[in-house]
């Protein structure tokens, strides 16, 4: 019996989980705000649905498992505001929700670690703004519910290596700034790992096994591509967008212990140089 995926708000993580999932024979339904991105989606295999605009709820009746990916914005939680009663009446027979989240919710440890049981403080309105989610998506009764807090992701067309070809990437120098990051082959397998064990009601936080300042990465992607050192700029006076700046407002180092645990994940990608290493080489005839 084919089981169907409804994948709202369906990006770059959730097209990586769909590549694992259609060739055992699941049905991915995934939602998008454009008809240019719906025509992309469809290249995929995947069934697109424009929404907002249409009625999710036709869809969500045929779900047996259901993949969140867009985030809050001002208001809220954008799904929940529209569908919260839908996905309350589905509960029963959605074998698996899951929610993408952020280690952003942890805040700032100055670099310390932090695990699934550390508090959520975050210092940042988005960080805060995805703790009010988590907290919404947890006050459903009965959602076989699976949170996912991402690190920085990176993969396949969002990486360094862009900006390090135009000679524009710098190297932000911040004292103590560490980052961790996840390829996004390694949040697919997750996701797929998770749906086949559910476990109601688990946290698990997605990165990979070394978190590094973020100038080493751009210096080992210019290493990789044979280009000269980007520039070393000094967070304090560098020119940034206030989104940019706000990112080092954090410094932390996150365990993925669980996942390993638990799922029994092996990661693919366990630093950043074998992910860039894997996308490099990939890029080439």
């Amino acid at each position: 019996m084919t089981q169907t995926l409804l994948s709202i708000g369906h990006g770059f993580s959730a097209r990586a989980l769909a590549k694992r999932l259609l060739p055992q024979g699941w049905r991915v339904i995934g939602t998008t705000r454009s008809e240019d991105k719906a025509a992309e989606i469809v290249a995929t295999g995947v069934e697109p649905l424009i929404w907002p605009g249409s009625d999710l709820g036709p869809a969500l009746a045929q779900a047996d498992a259901l993949l969140v990916s867009a985030g809050p914005d001002a208001d809220g939680d954008p799904t929940l505001r529209v569908l919260r009663d839908h996905i309350a009446a589905a509960a029963p027979h959605l074998g698996w929700v899951g929610y993408l989240s952020t280690t952003g919710v942890y805040g700032d440890h100055q670099g310390g670690w932090v695990d699934e049981a550390s508090p959520l403080a975050p210092s940042t309105r988005r960080g805060q703004a995805r703790v009010a989610a988590e907290a919404e998506w947890q006050a459903i009764a009965g959602l076989k519910l699976h949170i996912f807090r991402l690190a920085g992701i990176y993969g396949p067309g969002r990486g360094p290596f862009a900006k390090v070809r135009k000679g524009t990437a710098r190297r932000i120098i911040k004292k103590g700034q560490v980052f961790s990051r996840i390829h996004v082959d390694d949040i697919a397998q997750v996701l797929e790992a998770s749906i086949a064990q559910p476990n109601p009601g688990a946290v698990y936080n997605l990165c990979d096994d070394d978190p590094a300042p973020p100038q080493d990465v751009i210096a080992y992607a210019a290493e990789l591509l044979g280009l000269p050192l980007p520039p070393a700029v000094d967070f304090e006076t560098a020119e940034m967008t206030p989104m940019a700046r706000s990112f080092y407002a954090e410094s932390k180092k996150v365990r993925n212990d669980r996942i390993k645990k638990e799922l029994g994940i092996v990661l693919k990608y366990p630093d950043y140089r074998a992910g860039l290493q894997a996308m490099k080489d990939a890029a080439e005839p």
